[in-house]
């Protein structure tokens, strides 16, 4: 398998030499300065392909080969096909990265918020730090912060119970780093950043679209740039709901082998794949990972290998390391190798979400991103596929 790393770019606190000594060869990059729906330019891809590829003497070859991720904007997701100068702007990106020989798209169709957690910096039992997703904080947010209308409908009396219980014990800075962390755009997010009444307003504009509205609203989209991706030998890779499962009364429809099947189904074309994250995918204990992977192995052309922990209450999470969490690591890397043999090329992944350990305690470096988490993920990933590859 193609070792990867993601990059933040020019200001990101892990260095092009970090993901070297980490072992990776290619990058996964965006161009994470531009807001959500601006138009990537050719030249604007072309110079951040230089910078990744232009190796000082003496360094290892580095590739950007990995998009993640040309955001959809908010009106393709309520809008679809509606949507039309959206949609055209969003192909002038692809066009751009076709133009500087990137095969490798990624993208989301999650409306309003992106991946969401309620802590940054869970602390573990080993002093190391991790993202996690508290079930009873996520309630307290949308019930008492957000106040969203009709929230309660969502959450069964015990539920609200403890969510109030948590909420007494809130000090105004506890609310505000909430506020931060679900609702700002915060590094990787392909969503804007809105403030509480600007977050409400967009949920308004949800009221109306269930699942099936915004699962043919992603059809529609993926009809109109599918023809044009395949034509430029792009693979576009639709990576799943993170977590998988409806928030703020949001429709999800990239949850589930169902959700994803139902997609290929209606949009057959070849460059319409799948990101399989094993993380995101993980989070509900109904998904059965190795079945997921080899059912779509055709499909699979990015992958995301992280482990996540599913706490007692069946709805909290927590980033564990890269083996040790819900998802079976090894049989997923053995469905993955399975297809590497059957197409007689390799697939590109990288860890993802490590955690913030040793050196990287309290450096400033993207939320699941720091280095010396990813490297012992990459490590540990790296000895599975060496030991299967040997084994095969």
């Amino acid at each position: 398998m193609r070792q990867a790393w993601r990059w933040y770019g020019p200001h990101d606190v892990v260095s092009l030499d970090d993901i070297r000594q980490a072992g990776a060869t290619e990058v996964v990059n965006a161009l994470h300065e531009l807001k959500p729906g601006t138009v990537w330019t050719k030249q604007g891809v072309a110079d951040r392909k230089n910078l990744i590829e232009t190796s000082p003497p003496g360094r290892s070859q580095l590739r950007w080969t990995i998009v993640e991720s040309i955001p959809v904007p908010d009106d393709v997701k309520r809008l679809g096909k509606g949507a039309k100068q959206s949609i055209e702007g969003w192909i002038a990106s692809l066009e751009a990265v076709a133009a500087n020989d990137i095969r490798t798209v990624c993208y989301n169709f999650m409306p309003v918020v992106d991946w969401t957690r309620t802590d940054l910096d869970h602390v573990l039992p080993t002093g190391a730090t991790c993202l996690r997703f508290d079930a009873d904080r996520f309630a307290a947010f949308d019930l008492f912060i957000l106040e969203r209308p009709g929230a309660e409908h969502d959450y069964d009396p015990a539920a609200r119970a403890r969510a109030e219980a948590v909420y007494e014990t809130f000090t105004q800075a506890d609310i505000d780093y909430l506020i931060h962390v679900i609702a700002s755009a915060l590094p990787g997010s392909t969503t804007d950043p809105l403030t509480i009444p600007a977050f409400r307003e967009r949920l308004k504009a949800y009221a109306e679209i269930d699942a099936a509205r915004l699962r043919r609203h992603l059809i529609e989209f993926l009809e109109a740039v599918t023809p044009v991706a395949d034509a430029l030998g792009v693979k576009l890779t639709l990576h799943p709901d993170d977590p998988p499962r409806s928030l703020f009364g949001l429709p999800r429809i990239a949850s589930t082998a169902a959700d994803y099947r139902a997609l290929f189904e209606a949009v057959p074309n070849a460059a319409n794949g799948m990101c399989f994250c094993t993380g995101s995918l993980g989070v509900r204990a109904d998904n059965d990972l190795p079945a997921i992977a080899e059912e779509f192995a055709e499909r699979i052309h990015f992958v995301h290998l992280r482990a996540t922990k599913r706490e007692g209450d069946g709805l909290s999470f927590h980033e564990a390391d890269h083996l040790d969490g819900d998802v079976d690591m090894v049989a997923v890397i053995g469905k993955l190798l399975k297809e590497e043999r059957r197409r007689g090329s390799q697939l590109p992944f990288r860890p993802d979400h490590g955690h913030r350990m040793l050196d990287d305690l309290g450096k400033q470096a993207a939320p699941g991103y720091s280095a010396i988490g990813r490297l012992k993920g990459l490590a540990e990933l790296r000895g599975v596929i060496r030991t299967l590859e040997t084994l095969a």
